[in-house]
Order: C-alpha cells, then sequence, then structure tokens
C-alpha cells in the first residue's frame, strides 16, 4: 500500500520527462560552447549561458528527488546482502547529490548565501560520484549473473519456446545495462571534474564525449 512517500515520489517522478529535455539543452549547449570557444567567443558566451540557465532550471525540477533514492532503499534494497549494500551506498550518494543540489540552487539563486555555492557544488559532486561508482558495479553483477544463466541454459540444450524467451530476456536486459553503465560513467567524469579538477576529466574532448553520452 502506497504511503505519503510513496505518493510523493511517484508525482516527483512525472517531471522526469522535462528534466531529461532540459538536460538535452544543457548538455548541447556544453558541446556548442566547447566548439566555437576560441572561435566564436560571443556565440561561446551565448552557449554558456543558455548551458547556466538549462542548469539552474534542472535543479528546481529535481526538488525532493532526494526522497526517490531514500525510498528505493527502503521499498526493494535488494534480493542479497551484497546487492543491498550496494542499494544503500548508491541511493545514499544520489540523496547527498539531490539534497545538496537543491542548497546549491537556492544559494545560486539569491535565497541563500551565495558564499555556500562552492561547498555545496563540492559535496553534491562528491555524492554524485559516489552513487553513480556502486550504480555501475551494480548492472556490473546483474550482467555476469545473466551471462551464467544464459550459459547454464544454453548447455541444458533446450529448444523450447520458454528458454529461447529467457535468453532473448537475459540479452534485452544486458543491453539495456550497458546502456546504463555508459551514460552512468559519462555522468560520474563530468562529476569527477567538478569534485577534482584534472587534465583527463576537464579535458574538453572528455567532457565533450561524455556531453553526448548524457544527451543519448
Amino acid at each position: 500500500m502506497n504511503d505519503t512517500v510513496d505518493k510523493l515520489v511517484i508525482f516527483l517522478a512525472k517531471r522526469d520527462g522535462i528534466d531529461k529535455l532540459v538536460k538535452t539543452f544543457q548538455y548541447v549547449s556544453k558541446l556548442v560552447h566547447w566548439h566555437v570557444n576560441e572561435t566564436h567567443p560571443d556565440v561561446a558566451s551565448r552557449a554558456k549561458k543558455w548551458e547556466v540557465a538549462a542548469g539552474l532550471s534542472r535543479k528546481a525540477f529535481r526538488s525532493g528527488r532526494f526522497l526517490t533514492g531514500f525510498n528505493a532503499v527502503r521499498r526493494n534494497p535488494g534480493p542479497t546482502k551484497t546487492f543491498r549494500l550496494l542499494a544503500v551506498l548508491s541511493n545514499a550518494g544520489e540523496m547527498v547529490y539531490f539534497f545538496f543540489d537543491h542548497i546549491l540552487w537556492l544559494s545560486r539563486i539569491g535565497v541563500l548565501d551565495a558564499n555556500l555555492a562552492r561547498s555545496m557544488s563540492f559535496i553534491s559532486a562528491f555524492g554524485e560520484s559516489f552513487g553513480y561508482i556502486f550504480f555501475i558495479i551494480s548492472d556490473f553483477i546483474l550482467i555476469q549473473e545473466g551471462i551464467k544463466t544464459e550459459r547454464k541454459i544454453i548447455k541444458s540444450m533446450e529448444e523450447s519456446k520458454d528458454s529461447k524467451e529467457k535468453i532473448k530476456k537475459i540479452r534485452v536486459d544486458r543491453v539495456m545495462r550497458l546502456m546504463a553503465i555508459a551514460a552512468n560513467l559519462a555522468d560520474l567524469i563530468i562529476a569527477l571534474a567538478d569534485v577534482e579538477p584534472n587534465p583527463f576529466c576537464n579535458h574538453a574532448v572528455t567532457l565533450g564525449i561524455s556531453g553526448e553520452y548524457c544527451i543519448g
């Protein structure tokens, strides 16, 4: 039975489509800025303003989203101790990310002290990076388990329609998880660039490729 938290999470999830659309705007503008930064500074400046505006809009749309991770751990932590631990770690990171992202948004729009922005950005990006690592690990484990199950079905020499459907379902799930890993890895690189600026993560090519994966 749904309680107040469940209903709130369902309500907040209705904005995911808008968030994904604005995310596309954000990373398209980031790529435009990267491409024309040296050749057309005026266009690059406009693209940067678009990126910042889109980023602030996304923060507003994600208000209350930290409850999603809390609800995921509360309702469906995982079938085994390993998955329960990974679920707690990944969702804890996501909760930190979204919660401090709200404070970052309020400081950037002037509701809270603007001096909070830098530290809130660091904590938020750190939580995001932390969560992505364990989401990626979980997907890798599930892919490995799927491969083992598929091999068992193939070795059993079953030619039934049911076994073929199982193999098909496992392969579709594997493709979806690989896509999720690629997206999370791209977001992880962008988050690491905020946490600890370094030549690799902050390189224009790395951020450009990561942005393209995020949009995809």
